[in-house]
């Protein structure tokens, strides 16, 4: 039969007659064309799918040998350490891949901060980054259980009893979360289902979803320029490249250099510190025996800090889950009339850099016990973090801003 796509012939030919392969790379890597002033923020975006690779790859050779039973999940997270053969560096590569995926996503989300990445016409490119991101959560949550280990447990504890705040509903709510009056068994299989099955397919269908929406508006460009704006005869952007080989050779020294991050970490420091395979976790979980300090890992910390910043229990909730829901809102609560940071005025920088700091200031007290100073510091600190998006329509209506070029710079 001959193929529908001219150029492709043989198996190549045949397949294409019926799954258009060569359309689709075509659409997605040779004929898409991307700003051809991309710089180092851009890696991100590709490192974070290296890195969902990692995760599931990992995770299903980590679930060959897992068992998800409170009586035997600790040793069996013990028996993939020590007697599976490369167990202890696959464990290492998911642990560290899995704070690798949050460090990644914190700076693709911070460059779409920087240049308005969120702004019409890609709004619906955010909004699927946002529910990436939950959904990330989410995923990180469930299997921060799975080691069973003391964090682990008196961890997602404390967390789910949060849900208990919820009025009316809240205790029904929390105990069908645990599936059980305290964390028990049931928990930790439901958790692993979720994990494994439930929220991996729920991720890249998001991750799918997020793609096709940046391909079919183009990607934005430190300049905030769209470059559809002028083409060649041929309908090319005068200011675009094609995808591939261009930027996929560039992605590559982003994960070389990512890599020798990666595996200096896995090789040398794992733990972090303590950051990200908290200490008490290698102990077993005991439900008579609790932590002197419960905190969640690392990122996780920033919104925690919130939740404790505020006395009432209801009133943090509600103030946490706010902290990520006002992100929906970003594309119409900026009203700026430029995307980039680079061609706003002092208002707009100075925010997003009280943002980032606030941002990381509550990262770090997070991690810390409460006192009465440090609990002052994360309330000024979640201040600053809602009034950086709920002030927005105000400093970005009245801000100076810079000429923005027609087309878009080298620099």
């Amino acid at each position: 039969m001959a193929s529908n796509h001219p150029g492709t012939t043989g198996l190549m030919g045949w397949i294409d007659s019926r799954l258009a392969v060569t359309n689709a790379i075509r659409a997605h890597l040779t004929e898409y064309y991307a700003p051809k002033n991309f710089n180092f923020w851009y890696f991100f975006g590709s490192l974070a799918l290296l890195v969902l690779v990692n995760q599931i790859l990992t995770g299903i050779w980590l679930t060959m040998s897992y068992k998800p039973s409170a009586a035997e999940a600790f040793a069996s997270v013990e028996y993939i350490m020590r007697d599976v053969e490369y167990g202890w560096l696959i464990r290492y590569m998911h642990s560290t891949g899995a704070s690798a995926f949050f460090i990644v996503v914190y700076l693709h989300m911070f460059r779409g901060l920087m240049y308005g990445s969120y702004k019409q016409p890609r709004e619906l490119i955010w909004i699927f980054g946002v529910l990436i991101f939950l959904a990330l959560m989410a995923e990180a949550f469930m299997g921060y259980l799975l080691p069973w280990g003391q964090m682990s447990y008196w961890g997602a504890q404390v967390i789910i009893s949060l849900f208990g705040a919820i009025p009316g509903i809240g205790p029904d709510l929390s105990l069908w979360i645990r599936g059980d009056y305290v964390v028990s068994d049931a928990t930790l299989n439901r958790f692993f289902s979720l994990h494994v099955i439930a929220l991996p397919l729920v991720i890249l269908g998001l991750v799918v979803a997020h793609i096709l929406a940046l391909h079919e508006v183009g990607s934005n460009n430190p300049d905030g320029v769209e470059i559809k704006k002028f083409k060649d005869a041929d309908g090319k952007p005068l200011d675009g490249i094609p995808f591939h080989p261009y930027y996929t050779v560039k992605d590559l020294v982003g994960v070389a250099v990512f890599l020798i991050f990666f595996c200096a970490i896995i090789f040398f420091a794992p733990e972090m510190g303590g950051y990200f395979l908290e200490h008490p976790n290698f102990d077993p979980a005991d439900p008579l025996k609790t932590p002197p300090h419960i905190a969640p890992v690392w990122y996780f910390t920033p919104y925690y800090a919130i939740l404790r910043a505020v006395p009432d229990k209801l009133l943090g909730v509600m103030a946490m889950g706010g902290a990520i829901v006002v992100m929906f809102f970003l594309p119409w609560l900026d009203r700026s009339p430029v995307k980039s940071i680079r061609y706003r005025g002092p208002l707009s920088k100075a925010a997003l850099a009280a943002f980032v700091v606030a941002f990381i200031i509550l990262g770090y007290l997070g991690a810390l016990a409460p006192s009465p100073g440090r609990t002052l510091l994360s309330q000024v600190c979640s201040v600053v973090y809602f009034a950086f998006f709920l002030l927005m329509p105000i400093y970005t209506s009245i801000d100076s801003t810079k000429p923005v070029p027609e087309r878009v710079t080298s620099k």
